[in-house]
Order: C-alpha cells, then sequence, then structure tokens
C-alpha cells in the first residue's frame, strides 16, 4: 500500500500530457538547390516545431553534413549539394540526440545547461541525460570533410557497380574511375552530392 501511494503521489506531480501532445510533428524539410549551394527554407519551422533554437538546429546539421553554411532569419543555405533525404537524416540525428528521451522515448524534454554541460531533461518522466557525446565525432567529420575541387590522399577499399575504385573519407564515399582496389592514390573531387564524391585520379 505504501508503495502504491508513493506511485500515485509521483503520478500528480507529473505535467498533464494528452496522446497528441505527446506526439512529434516536424514539416517536412524543404530544399532548393542555388548553384553550389543548397537552402533549407523551412528551418525556422522546423525548429519551432522541435521547440528548439533555428541557431542550434542549424549548428547541428553543419556538422552532421560536413559543410559550411549562413542562417538567415527561418531560412538556412549550405555549401554543397544536398537532398531533402540529406536534411532527413540529419533531423532525424538531432531528434534522437537532442529532442527524445532515452528513457520513456518522448519529445517532452528541455535542452539545459548545466555547469557548462548541455543536459536533455525529460519533463515527463523526470529523467536527464548529457547531450556532448557527439562532439568527437563531429570534429572528426569536419576535420575529414569533402570539398569540390580540392585533392586528397585516399585510400581505394572496394569496387563500385561500374567497375570505379571506392574509397571512404569521414561519412563520404568517394568513386574514382581507373582505381583499383588497396591502391592508396591522389584524387581531385569534382563533383559532391550529399555524401557521394566523385573524382578523378592526379
Amino acid at each position: 500500500m505504501e508503495y502504491a501511494d508513493s506511485l500515485d503521489r509521483a503520478l500528480d506531480v507529473l505535467p498533464d500530457r494528452s496522446q497528441e501532445q505527446s506526439r512529434l510533428t516536424i514539416p517536412d524539410p524543404e530544399g532548393e538547390t542555388d548553384g553550389a549551394f543548397t537552402r533549407l527554407t523551412n528551418l525556422g519551422s522546423i525548429a519551432d516545431a522541435l521547440s528548439r533554437k533555428p541557431e542550434h538546429v542549424h549548428r547541428f546539421i553543419q556538422r552532421t553534413l560536413g559543410t559550411n553554411g549562413q542562417l538567415d532569419e527561418n531560412r538556412a543555405r549550405y555549401s554543397g549539394s544536398f537532398s531533402v533525404s540529406d536534411f532527413d537524416e540529419a533531423l532525424d540525428s538531432y531528434v534522437a540526440e537532442y529532442v527524445t528521451c532515452s528513457e520513456c522515448g518522448l519529445p517532452d524534454t528541455r535542452l539545459v545547461t548545466e555547469n557548462g554541460v548541455d543536459m536533455l531533461r525529460c519533463e515527463a518522466c523526470g529523467a536527464f541525460r548529457p547531450v556532448e557525446k557527439r562532439s568527437s565525432q563531429s570534429k572528426q567529420q569536419t576535420q575529414e570533410a569533402v570539398e569540390e575541387g580540392r585533392t586528397y590522399e585516399v585510400k581505394i577499399t572496394g569496387t563500385g557497380r561500374k567497375g570505379d575504385g571506392v574509397a571512404e573519407r569521414g561519412k563520404y564515399t568517394i568513386f574514382v574511375p581507373g582505381a583499383q582496389e588497396d591502391q592508396v592514390v591522389r584524387v581531385l573531387i569534382e563533383n559532391v552530392s550529399g555524401t557521394l564524391a566523385f573524382a578523378r585520379l592526379v
């Protein structure tokens, strides 16, 4: 009986939350290509749906895509060519890291800073956890970014469907015509599309 009373008291102090409120509905990303850039035109609406600051979401997308970008009010622009699915994947990662509670799985969370550490506090179940575990991975991705017009030394680890050599650099898959598996070669990046890059031997 004592346990039941304690449970009732705990439930009483939890915030009221209807089934509708517990669902997270995020607008689909709306992207458009602008020369060497890709715009995310509804970043502000996405951030509002997540109850997060647009600047925070924007910085995360930059790190995830391994590129530079600019935020202009509710719109963002990123260097490179990215598809809607690229933005979808980045936002899924953001929700998993900075929105969803790891204990109860609900999005009823607040992002707070305690002693210099970003913490995710759940208002539904009371759980909290740090959210800095991606920092080293993000740093590595930034260091291993692939940019058009630059040369890199890569190791060919496989062969593509058309017989091209395939190398990996960070999150990027690089296709190199004329390269053979196990070779270490220098390549010039001619085109980048999302996490795929196309290069030639130099």
